[in-house]
């Protein structure tokens, strides 16, 4: 059957429910142009998504030359042919008519169009320089999310090989370098150990800070199905906001901000208390449960009660539901990531299910989730801060064998201490080591917190900027060189998801103007380099996407992250492939360790672990002393406060974060009329009883004040919890006539102006969500709501007079099923 739906004001699409253990049923959905009929595409080209880290598989109508729409791929195992609205929409962004279509450079304060000798010229001359008169730590390069895997890879054979520098990082710091870091912490190595299936098998599902109905909406259709169909799985919902998922939790725990230490210590103690230990399965593959035993048995509900504001009641009954769990699922994003103690909080997820042995099973498992579509490659690649091919910079032999693989001597790759993060890189660009800055698809003039701070940076006279971009954005509009990048849709290249599957996104258009994918872009860099192996030929050997893939494989080899199984013929047609995928796993591996743990000893794992107050490296001898067999680690955890709290002169919490409409800083989906139609401008959430307190209302313009600076904003009045206030980060300068940031002294329009430079002692993530901040009235807003969907989070707590987020008939999609016809009400979607 066949039914078309408003997928702005209905954004998961009718349900299709079955029950568990049963296979997810196919629902294909399609989005295209105005006037454009199926029998109109010329051809459909295969690709993934690119707007959220789901990795939805898709095809990409073309007609004449130019994409007019995308369809679901039914085949594939991660969507079964749903898209959501990013998916179906977002598409619209290529063809702005603001697209960067030749290179720009800067002469006489301004940015003038010019040709790409010119351009590459000035940053191949800038980079001999400084490394002639300053050396490879003078260069540093700061990527993306969003690139493909054959470019991140490229990326880290020319910096760390090619140039020599340790300041290599991706945009993926801000989002999931907790995932990554946790994953290391507990098992010893990256790599999800769950499969998006387990949602099909589990009977309790566990979301910590992870708004998954907004960050994943297609895998959120999975849960919602699961929920419709006979034997629903229990859900917990840990987030202060009242998401969609809270709102079908069996139980919600609405914490303070920064708590999250103290709650999973309390379901810890509750677990262990209760005795629903797997005590088999904890001591065959773990160490270190009799410290974690002993550091939770004080944390009583009552205790973390008290510290969380969550009742002591509710904390019991959610691990009741845990510890009687058959196949337990958790999840976990951004409102642990971007936390205080956020590996800390993180790794006792980890230990949740290491204690109840939930672990390689059919639903049960963790998923340490991505926000971006290709987080999990810029980790592989080693272009976020870790070697490729998750290979241990404390380890000589990995470094030996990381050499051999690019015929360099160890010497070559930089390894006498971490490599450089993200945040220390611009603070190395602040203080003058690091004089130029090559930054590739992300705006973090925008992204950063303390914004004043970031765009000082950038604006230095000594700091050369590059800047590689689709758009003119704010943090290319304070660059020295400009570089015209093609995008998906218009380059060839595979990226991985969130569960380990790769999927090949296949060029479908020409490019704009003089854009370039990436890839060539950083290929063309090598070569004008003349970067060399240690016997003098090429260090980069490789011309286009396929030959990066295959260098690549030689690279993941062995490694946790075996791609040796995977070509692009393999890729096309079907499903996406999860990895490893070898000669042993020639149909790639669903779900790891279901055999024990694989690589935690102490002569195969990614990292020996840090401590989680100091983020100190742990030694080899330690971590060989302390896991000498290679088993999972219990790392146990004291809950500490934050660094920031609420005082009179800056009463309440501070909270940012992500909504269903938008991708990062709204560079593409700001320039797609769905999408930017549905959340057009900043609004600030704060809860009725703070209203009421403050004589505020619905739609009043208020201004949000921290310690670093302020915004402005309009007020919407939702169900959040008491004494914090929630705004979304997306929304910067290039749509407003400031351009790249605020006029003069006053406030703002983002929301990183307000956020704290403070990071995660362990994975150096930024602390987004754990600010003191107040609150004032600008004007009140004569009953005008604010700009906020009605669908999603920021549902209003009172409707009445507020109009539903809808997209009108160009947001209308068609979705196809094999069963009754799915339908579905904005009034219904809103209650999902």
């Amino acid at each position: 059957m066949e039914a078309s739906v408003d997928r702005i004001a209905a954004p998961w699409g009718g349900r299709t429910p079955y029950a568990r253990g049963a296979d997810w049923p196919v629902r294909t959905d399609t989005h295209l142009a105005a006037g454009t009929g199926v029998d109109d595409v010329d051809r459909w080209v295969q690709a993934a998504s690119i707007l959220h880290s789901d990795g939805d598989a898709m095809d990409i109508a073309v007609r004449d030359g130019r994409i007019v729409g995308v369809r679901g791929r039914a085949a594939d195992r991660v969507n079964r042919g749903r898209l959501g609205p990013k998916d179906l929409f977002g598409w619209q962004a290529n063809a702005a008519d603001d697209r960067l279509t030749s290179p720009l450079v800067r002469e006489g304060g301004r940015l003038v169009a010019c040709d790409w000798d010119t351009a590459m010229g000035r940053i191949v001359a800038r980079s001999k320089d400084l490394l002639d008169r300053r050396g490879p730590g003078s260069i540093g390069f700061y990527t993306s999310g969003q690139l493909y895997l054959e470019e991140y890879y490229t990326l880290a054979v020319l910096a760390r090989a090619g140039i020599g520098t340790n300041h290599l990082d991706g945009n993926t710091r801000l989002c999931t370098a907790t995932a990554a870091e946790a994953l290391k912490e507990s098992f010893g190595c990256d790599g999800q150990p769950g499969s998006y299936a387990d949602v099909d098998h589990a009977d309790t599902l566990a979301l910590f800070g992870h708004n998954m109905a907004e960050t994943q909406p297609v895998l959120w259709m999975r849960v919602l199905d699961r929920l419709d169909g006979a034997d629903p799985p229990r859900l917990i919902c840990v987030d202060p906001r009242p998401t969609p998922v809270a709102r079908r939790a069996d139980v919600h725990l609405a914490p303070r901000p920064g708590t999250n230490v103290a709650l999973l210590n309390a379901l810890l103690h509750e677990i262990i208390r209760t005795d629903r230990v797997d005590h088999g399965f904890v001591e065959a593959h773990t160490v270190g449960f009799e410290e974690l035993r002993e550091r939770v048995a004080s944390c009583t509900p009552r205790w973390a009660a008290a510290i969380c504001d969550v009742p002591a009641t509710a904390i019991t009954e959610a691990a009741e539901l845990l510890g009687s769990a058959e196949r337990l699922l958790s999840t976990v994003l951004q409102g642990v990531y971007q936390s205080h103690q956020a590996t800390a909080a993180a790794v006792q997820v980890n230990n949740l299910h290491l204690v109840r042995g939930m672990l390689g099973r059919p639903g049960a498992g963790v998923l340490q989730m991505n926000g971006q579509p290709t987080a999990e490659n810029t980790r592989e690649c080693g272009a976020d801060g870790d070697l490729p091919g998750f290979r241990n910079w404390q380890n000589d032999r990995h470094v030996a064998d990381l050499a051999r693989v690019w015929n360099v001597e160890p010497s070559t790759i930089p390894h006498y201490a971490p490599p450089t993060h993200a945040m220390q890189i611009f603070r190395y660009a602040e203080q003058g080591s690091i004089r130029m800055l090559w930054i590739s698809g992300t705006n973090p003039a925008v992204s950063l917190p303390e914004l004043a701070r970031i765009r000082s940076v950038l604006g230095q006279d000594r700091l050369f900027t590059v800047v590689q971009d689709l758009y003119l954005t704010e943090t290319a509009q304070l660059a020295d060189v400009v570089l015209p990048a093609a995008t998906w849709g218009e380059k060839t290249g595979t990226f991985t998801n969130a569960d380990r599957t790769v999927h090949l996104s296949e060029k479908a258009v020409e490019p704009p103007g003089e854009a370039r994918p990436d890839l060539a872009i950083f290929l063309d860099y090598a070569r004008r380099m003349d970067f060399r192996d240690k016997d003098g030929g090429p260090l980069v050997t490789w011309d286009g996407p396929e030959e990066a893939f295959e260098a690549w494989k030689r690279c993941s080899a062995g490694r946790p992250c075996d791609y040796t199984g995977i070509t692009y013929d393999k890729l096309r047609g079907g499903s996406g492939i999860q990895w490893p995928c070898d000669a042993d796993h020639p149909e790639g591996t669903e779900r790891l360790y279901t055999d024990g743990i694989t690589w935690a000893h102490p002569d195969v794992c990614e990292s020996y672990g840090k401590d989680l107050v100091t983020g100190a490296s742990v030694e080899v001898v330690e971590y060989r002393s302390l896991n000498p067999d290679g088993k999972a680690v219990l790392k146990a955890a004291e809950y500490q406060p934050a660094h920031e709290e609420p005082s009179p002169e800056y009463p309440l919490r501070l909270t940012t974060g992500r909504t269903l409409y938008h991708f990062h800083t709204r560079t593409k989906t700001g320039r797609v009329p769905q999408l930017n139609a549905a959340a057009p401008e900043v609004w600030v959430e704060l809860s009725a009883v703070d209203a009421a307190a403050r004589g505020l209302a619905e739609g009043d313009l208020v201004d949000v004040t921290t310690p670093r600076g302020s915004l402005r904003g309009t007020l919407r009045i939702t169900a959040i919890r008491e004494g914090l206030l929630f705004v979304p980060f997306h929304y910067g300068y290039w749509d407003t006539a400031e351009g790249y940031g605020p006029s003069g002294d006053g406030p703002g329009r983002a929301a990183n102006e307000t956020t704290v430079t403070d990071w995660d002692p362990v994975s150096k993530q930024p602390l987004f969500k754990t600010a003191a901040a107040r609150l004032t009235l600008v004007r009140p807003g004569d009953g005008v709501p604010a700009p906020a969907p009605t669908t999603t989070a920021s549902a209003p707590v009172d409707p009445r007079g507020i109009s539903p987020t809808t997209g009108g008939p160009e947001a209308h999609a068609t979705q196809r099923t094999d069963g009754p016809r799915p339908d579905v009400t904005p009034s219904e979607a809103a209650r999902s």
